[in-house]
């Protein structure tokens, strides 16, 4: 006895170790190191890291999240010159916005990054899912539990043998064949049901006759579907911003539009557009109309209909005259065309100091308020001896107010030109670009104008004003009224759609179809020397309609059970 308790507390000073830890198996985990990943394992831990869903969902919250500065500060492929005032206004903060690419958020490298992780992380999710998934349509129903009476939803139902028997002949070739004709029977009911079943038939030494049956793979299929569809928008949408154009054009009356790139008044592309994909369609604007509330009183004058009537020509088509409306594009081209606003054109003519004609045809008008009190700004570059400028008001409706001229409508009753007159230099020919609706005077000598003893220039249509000192003259010859369009290309509209609506119907597939097993044995009820055909349903996840499943079940196998007993209504008839 001595001999053993040495050796007993030999062993346990071992396994306690000089460092008086707590014996057992517990005790060498300390003894233990733990292997290096090196390089090459971390790449692995890296990309298992990257490609789990969990990873997945928190960069599609992540791209979210970085697309809100998009909506916060203006953005340069939008409208460049609203950053450069952004700039102006705020010098500091702009400066260390700009470094951060804020006002290019959806082409900076963060946000970019952040949709390369996602794209990548997403395939990476699918490709093993399908993998397995694949395994798994192919793969048998799981074997049959040894205890069904341990699953949610079980029962169990009398069998009569096909003969009409009243008891099972114990394990030989005729009672075997009657297990497995009603379990032949019970794998028809759920092969109707949807379920794929397999059949696991009596003999051998196998007493018990079962079957094995499963649904609901399309689950998982639409979940598949559901993140392949992810993935397609994402490309959609990377290839139609790579590829597409927008553009804006103001289109006078009876002026003519052709799709290049010299037609615009501003164009905007993708890192992969090329001019040459371009269709040169054209359109004309053949007529403009505007429908005024004449009824309401709260909103008396306010423009309620716009109706521009169009012609319209592609390569190689015939001119067709269309109707471009407000929420009604044309698709020309390729491209969709907006009708975005609208506004007046006065038809001016300015001839020089030396009498010559030195500009003449329509100028737009910027609308400044509900009632088109418009801002007119009219550079006069081949005026000679001097270049010419003017800027001021156009009214549609003319009136006055405390001395001011204003609009009193904006339907044009009686229109007016109220404008100053400058000469000197326009600042055109250093070749930096300016802004055409602002008149830089810093190296201009004013000629008329309020504070002036000449005063302003207050021109009606058929009208001519003469500027001061021989300078020149301005006549109002007409007016006309212009549109605003927008011609928008984007070929990543349909695939967009396509992947968006499969993506909805992936995932309706994957949140309403229920994943359920069902397994069916037939055997010897103990004593009573009877066949029974003893079920069970188990639901993978949440299924609060997997009672109602057990019950249609069990009457259907009820039904089948029945079929060969004496007094089934098949077995009477014959």
């Amino acid at each position: 006895m001595a001999a053993e308790d040495n050796v007993r507390e030999e062993r346990a000073n071992e396994a306690q170790g000089a460092g008086g830890s707590k014996p057992g198996r517990n005790a060498r985990r300390d003894d233990v190191a733990a292997p290096a990943l090196g390089f090459t394992g971390m790449l692995r831990w890296g990309w298992t890291q990257l490609t789990t869903m969990r990873t997945a969902l928190f960069l599609l919250m992540l791209l979210a999240v970085a697309a809100v500065p998009g909506s916060l500060f203006p953005q340069r492929a939008a409208n460049e010159a609203a950053v450069t005032a952004y700039l102006e206004n705020n010098p500091t903060s702009g400066e260390w916005l700009d470094r951060f690419q804020l006002f290019d958020v959806y082409s900076s490298i963060w946000f970019s990054a952040i949709y390369l992780l996602l794209f990548t992380s997403l395939i990476g999710c699918i490709l093993p899912r399908t993998k397995k998934h694949a395994q798994a349509m192919r793969t048998p129903p799981p074997r049959t539990p040894v205890r069904l009476s341990r699953l949610p939803e079980h029962g169990t139902l009398p069998v009569r043998p096909a003969e009409g028997g009243t008891h099972d002949d114990g394990d030989t070739p005729a009672s075997y064949e009657g297990r497995n004709a009603a379990m032949r029977r019970a794998a028809a009911v759920l092969k109707k049901r949807g379920y794929r079943v397999e059949e696991r038939a009596a003999g051998d030494g196998q007493p018990v006759a079962s079957v094995g049956a499963e649904r609901g793979y399309l689950r998982e299929v639409g979940n598949l579907v559901f993140h392949v569809s992810l993935v397609g928008i994402l490309a959609s949408v990377a290839v139609g911003g790579a590829l597409g154009y927008n553009g804006q054009r103001i289109l006078v009356e009876e002026e003519s539009f052709v799709n290049t790139m010299v037609s615009y008044d501003s164009f905007s592309s993708g890192t992969a557009f090329s001019r040459d994909s371009l269709s040169p369609f054209s359109i004309v604007l053949d007529d403009f109309e505007v429908t005024y509330d004449r009824e309401t009183k709260s909103s008396f004058g306010q423009q309620i209909g716009f109706d521009a009537t169009v012609t319209t020509r592609e390569p190689g088509g015939e001119a067709q005259q269309q109707s471009l409306r407000v929420n009604h594009p044309l698709r020309i081209g390729g491209a969709s065309v907006y009708l975005v606003g609208n506004g007046y054109a006065p038809v001016v003519t300015v001839r020089d100091g030396n009498g010559d004609v030195a500009f003449s045809g329509p100028m737009p008008a910027v609308p400044q308020d509900s009632v088109f009190t418009s801002l007119m700004v009219l550079k006069v570059p081949d005026a000679q001896p001097e270049q010419l400028g003017f800027v001021g008001l156009f009214l549609p409706t003319a009136g006055e107010a405390n001395g001011v001229g204003i609009s009193l409508d904006p339907s044009p009753a009686l229109p007016q030109l109220q404008l100053n007159s400058y000469t000197g230099d326009l600042g055109l020919d250093d070749g930096v670009p300016q802004n055409v609706y602002v008149l830089d005077t810093d190296e201009m000598t004013e000629l008329n104008s309020r504070n002036l003893d000449a005063g302003g220039l207050v021109i009606n249509p058929g009208d001519t004003a003469e500027l001061p000192d021989g300078k020149g003259s301005i006549s109002f010859d007409g007016l006309q009224r212009y549109v605003g369009l927008d011609i928008h290309h984007d070929p990543a509209k349909i695939p967009v759609l396509v992947f968006a609506a499969l993506a909805l119907g992936g995932l309706a597939v994957s949140l309403f179809t229920p994943r359920r097993r069902v397994w069916v044995k037939v055997a010897t009820a103990e004593g009573a020397g009877r066949l029974t055909m003893e079920y069970g349903l188990l639901a993978r996840g949440e299924d609060p309609r997997l009672t109602h499943e057990a019950a249609e079940i069990s009457r259907q196998l009820s039904a089948a059970a029945a079929e060969d007993r004496p007094g089934a209504p098949g077995k009477d008839q014959e």
